[in-house]
């Protein structure tokens, strides 16, 4: 037990990130179940279709699972509402300020993480009242800190400003990689991209055969004006770059985005022109397996490891 474990009353401190297009109720029961925590990603469901799969993960686990709520969620209101109405324990908050919602949700017996990609915010959201902080590094996949701290960088910073219990995000995919964040002061951590290549993850095949596919250096953050984005580099992707050329303003960045990108990349497998969104530790997974087995094979590396790390010394 560790404090990660001991909060969210689960066995193992594997947190399944709530990423939009990827976590269905599939893949957070899956999750939960293997002795983790699933996270069914409310980013890109309307508030019937969240209240539906909360409904279904219910039924599909008898174990601890939560949300993931960006709170630039235009419905968010309502969002919140569901997640009460429907007696969700575990909410954790994004792309926003914490003191928000963290009062409202915690007053309704819900334990809150917020999101950070600094000490600076670890600290805000502590003081919001948060019970724990995830801190993301430059790594991860899909929406990113302005700050471009990279998470072995960003997990002691954080560890050093607060108290309360720490995840690392960013970059882990493996049993190492989880050892190495947790020698740095990590309770626990949240894996994204190696769930969104797992069998039960409600992306498109198309796009989690391309996740296996991607080699080092075939990811990049761009759009840094409108909100930074990890991409694959695909025809999407260069377009921006040819669109960067002209020396483009904010507006003209928009119209090229346009909307459903990213519902049209990895949801519906368009791999041209659609926003294909994954971390840079994209090019260490080889394959697509179910997240039972994800995490059963992360945490037997991760005991490996930690035998050596002690053989060492």
């Amino acid at each position: 037990m560790n404090k990660i474990t001991q909060l969210f009353k689960i066995k193992y401190p594997i947190i399944q990130g709530g990423m939009i297009w990827n976590s269905g109720y599939k893949l957070a029961s899956a999750v939960s179940n293997a002795g983790g925590l699933g996270l069914i990603g409310a980013g890109s469901m309307y508030p019937e279709v969240l209240r539906e799969h909360i409904q279904k993960c219910k039924k599909a686990t008898d174990k601890p699972f939560g949300v993931n709520v960006p709170m630039l969620y235009p419905n968010i209101e309502e969002i919140m509402k569901i997640i009460v109405d429907e007696g969700v324990k575990i909410v954790f908050t994004s792309a926003g300020n914490p003191k928000t919602w963290t009062s409202f949700l915690k007053e309704n017996g819900i334990i809150v993480v917020h999101v950070v990609s600094s000490s600076k915010f670890g600290l805000k959201a502590q003081e919001a009242g948060v019970d724990a902080v995830v801190a993301e590094g430059f790594e991860a996949g899909g929406h990113n800190g302005r700050e471009e701290t990279t998470t072995f960088t960003l997990i002691p910073m954080v560890k050093e400003q607060i108290s309360i219990p720490l995840i690392a995000a960013g970059g882990i995919a493996t049993g190492r990689g989880m050892l190495a964040a947790m020698v740095l002061g990590a309770d626990g951590v949240q894996v994204g991209s190696r769930f969104a290549a797992s069998v039960e993850s409600s992306s498109h095949n198309n796009f989690k055969q391309t996740i296996v596919e991607v080699k080092e250096g075939d990811t990049q953050v761009t759009l840094k004006e409108l909100a930074p984005v990890r991409l694959i580099k695909n025809k999407f992707y260069q377009d921006i770059q040819e669109l960067y050329a002209k020396c483009p303003t904010p507006e003209e960045l928009k119209a090229l985005l346009g909307r459903a990108r990213a519902k049209r990349g990895m949801f519906e497998g368009d791999l041209i022109e659609g926003e294909l969104e994954i971390g840079q530790i994209a090019g260490l997974i080889n394959d697509i397996k179910p997240a039972g087995q994800i995490v059963k094979e992360m945490m037997e590396e991760f005991e490996i490891a930690k035998k050596e790390v002690i053989n060492l010394n």
